[in-house]
């Protein structure tokens, strides 16, 4: 892909009257990977993407797609795709007449508009009128919009609501392919379960300040801290061992032994020297979910202020 395909935000601030949706943000999305943009409803993550693609215009700072604003590309479809708000197609319009539409005020050949509808697994319902289409099918059409272009850089705003589990394997492979591809992939959710595994990157938001923009294996390792499980039948000679050494052990869960303070090589040496029978031993792993909530606990008072409806940016 022969241009800059970054997505950059720098000190963007957007207010509605006198709240503060968006408050000094600055992160930047890369080629060939996921981003996942996170934080609870109403923190400023569509507000964000409304100013990115030139819907909003900010009250400071400002947001580059390419190095360019969205609004002087020339042929933003072929440069940005996005999904913002997957019911916004006329309902008495058919899938492919609304993609046709696109594609004819875009300059995009019309054999583009099958290949998508194919992508997006829409070709068997192509010919019905998008107003009787489920959330899901809503989504999937969304989404064949965002490609039809075939742009370098993607933003999904909360692709993942609404859809089944099927159709949610489905995005999560389509997000990895296009990141693979070398795209610049944003995708916003309130929920880290649905980016667990799949987002390379994450930013972090709330009220409208970004808390975090890093690596999500470096926010996982940071989460996780020493803490190993142990897998034995004998559990009371395992930790009483364990704490002989310096470990802090406890029993978690049937045969599960959790040691903190030692590495998972450390828990064998020790467990072996006293004869104690073991079978299983793994670093325990954070989830997206506990690195996201040790990240926000320290904004915990900003974002529960924000959750109680407020303005849904």
């Amino acid at each position: 892909m022969g241009m800059d395909a970054t997505i950059e935000v720098n000190d963007l601030q957007k207010r509605y009257g006198s709240t503060v949706a968006v408050d000094g943000a600055t992160f930047t999305v890369r080629p060939g990977e996921i981003t996942g943009f996170v934080g609870p409803n109403g923190a400023g993550k569509s507000t964000t993407m409304r100013v990115v693609l030139g819907l909003d215009a900010p009250d400071r700072g400002v947001a580059l797609v390419g190095g360019r604003r969205y609004r002087d590309i020339r042929h933003p479809l072929q440069t940005l795709g996005a999904l913002l708000d997957a019911s916004a197609v006329h309902p008495a319009r058919s899938a492919r007449d609304h993609l046709l539409w696109m594609a004819y005020s875009n300059r995009i050949p019309t054999r583009r508009v099958d290949e998508v509808l194919e992508l997006a697994g829409l070709a068997s319902v192509a010919n019905k009128k998008a107003g009787g289409f489920s959330l899901g099918m809503q989504q999937r059409l969304g989404i064949a919009a965002a490609l039809l272009g075939d742009p370098p850089m993607l933003m999904f705003d909360e692709p993942m609501n609404g859809l089944d589990p099927e159709g949610f394997q489905w995005i999560r492979g389509l997000l990895r392919q296009l990141a693979a591809e070398g795209r610049a992939v944003l995708v916003s959710s309130h929920l880290m379960n649905e980016l667990e595994g799949s987002a390379d990157h994450l930013v972090v938001i709330g009220r409208g300040r970004i808390l975090a923009a890093r690596a999500v294996r470096d926010l996982l390792a940071e989460a996780s801290g020493e803490r190993v499980g142990v897998r034995t039948s004998q559990q009371m000679d395992a930790m009483r061992s364990l704490a002989n050494a310096g470990g802090a052990a406890t029993a978690t869960d049937d045969e599960i032994v959790t040691v903190s303070g030692m590495s998972a090589q450390r828990v064998i040496e020790v467990l072996s020297a006293g004869n104690v029978p073991f079978s299983e031993v793994a670093a325990h792993r954070a989830t997206l979910e506990e690195a996201y909530l040790e990240l926000t606990r320290n904004a915990a008072e900003f974002v529960a202020a924000h959750t109680d409806g407020g303005h849904n940016a």
